[in-house]
C-alpha cells in the first residue's frame, strides 16, 4: 500500500500530471483525427506547466501553508527531545554527508541541532527509513550530526518510520509524556501536527526551510516561470494530497490507533548508549 501511495501520489504532481495530459494531447493528433482536441489539450497543458512555475501563483498558495506556525525562538518550558522528520538521501562516499542528505533534510537537521544546543540535555531523534538503500535516513543525519558535534549518547533514531503517521507513532512510543520540539519543513508542519496531536503527542511546532517569500523584486525573477517555483506548487500540492490521503485513511480505518511499544535498543542498532554509524 506505501509503495502504491508512493507511485500514484508521483504522477499526480503537477509536472508529471501535465507531462501525461500534453503526451495525450500528442498521441490525439498524431494517432486520431480529433487533431483540434490534441492541440487544445497539448495548450492547456503548456499553460498549466507556465503557471505552476509562476512565481506570483505558486508563492500565493504555498504561503499561507507555510506560516500557519511560527519559527522557533524560545520557550520557557523544559524540552526533553527534539525530533527531526526525515526528507531524503543518496548514498554516495564520493561527496561530503552533508551532500548526501536532500536540502530539506539538512535545513531540517540544522534547525533541529540549532534548537537542542538551546536547552543542553536534549536528546536528539531522527527519524527515517532507507528508501532503497542500504543505510537508514535516521542514520545518514546521524552521520551528519555527529560532523556537526552532537553527541553521540544525545541521538537516538527510528530507523523503520515510513511517513509521517509512522513517525508520529513510534515517537509517542518513545516520548510518552515528555515534552518534544517537532522540527521538519514549514509546508509539512501543518499535516504532522495533526498526525502527532491524534498519536497523543502535543510537541511545540519549530517549522524551518520556507520556500514562499512574496518580496521577490526583481520582476525577471518574478515573471520568469523557474524550477524553485513549481517546486514551491509542488510542495503544496504534496501537502494537499498527503492530507486527502489522511482523511481517507481516518474514514476507512474509523478507529483510534494506540501508540506502538518500541524498545530504543532496536532502534538505535545496540544499547541506550551506543549508536552504530556506517563506516
Amino acid at each position: 500500500m506505501f509503495e502504491l501511495k508512493k507511485v500514484v501520489s508521483s504522477l499526480l504532481m503537477p509536472l508529471p500530471a501535465m507531462l501525461i495530459l500534453g503526451f495525450l494531447g500528442l498521441a490525439l493528433i498524431m494517432f486520431t483525427a480529433r487533431r483540434r482536441l490534441g492541440c487544445m489539450v497539448i495548450l492547456t497543458s503548456l499553460c498549466g506547466i507556465f503557471l505552476v512555475s509562476f512565481q506570483p501563483f505558486s508563492s500565493r498558495v504555498l504561503m499561507p501553508l507555510e506560516r500557519q506556525y511560527t519559527a522557533f525562538l524560545t520557550t520557557a518550558e523544559s524540552i526533553d527531545y527534539v525530533m527531526v522528520l526525515g526528507s531524503g538521501h543518496v548514498v554516495d562516499d564520493a561527496i561530503p554527508p552533508t551532500s548526501e542528505l536532500s536540502r530539506s533534510s539538512l535545513m531540517r537537521l540544522n534547525e533541529g541541532i540549532r534548537i537542542m544546543r538551546m536547552y543542553p540535555g536534549t536528546k536528539l531523534i531522527l527519524s527515517g527509513y532507507s528508501g532503497g538503500t542500504e543505510v537508514s535516513h535516521a542514520r545518514m543525519m546521524a552521520k551528519v550530526a555527529l560532523a556537526l558535534g552532537v553527541p553521540k549518547p544525545d541521538i537516538v533514531l527510528l530507523e523503520t518510520a515510513k511517513d509521517t503517521w509512522e513517525e508520529a507513532r513510534q515517537a509517542a512510543a518513545f516520548v510518552n509524556t515528555k515534552k518534544l520540539v517537532l522540527v521538519t519543513s514549514a509546508s509539512h508542519m501543518a499535516r504532522a501536527m495533526s498526525e502527532f496531536e491524534s498519536a497523543g503527542l502535543n510537541p511545540i511546532p519549530a517549522p524551518t526551510n520556507y520556500l514562499a517569500q512574496k518580496n521577490v523584486e526583481q520582476f525577471w525573477q518574478k515573471y520568469a516561470p523557474r524550477a524553485v517555483y513549481l517546486e514551491q506548487t509542488e510542495k503544496y500540492w504534496h501537502e494537499q494530497m498527503g492530507l486527502i490521503w489522511k482523511s481517507l485513511r481516518d474514514w476507512v480505518s474509523e478507529e483510534q490507533f494506540e501508540p506502538v511499544d518500541i524498545n530504543v535498543s532496536d532502534l538505535t542498532g545496540g544499547d541506550d548508549n551506543e549508536l552504530v554509524l556506517p563506516e
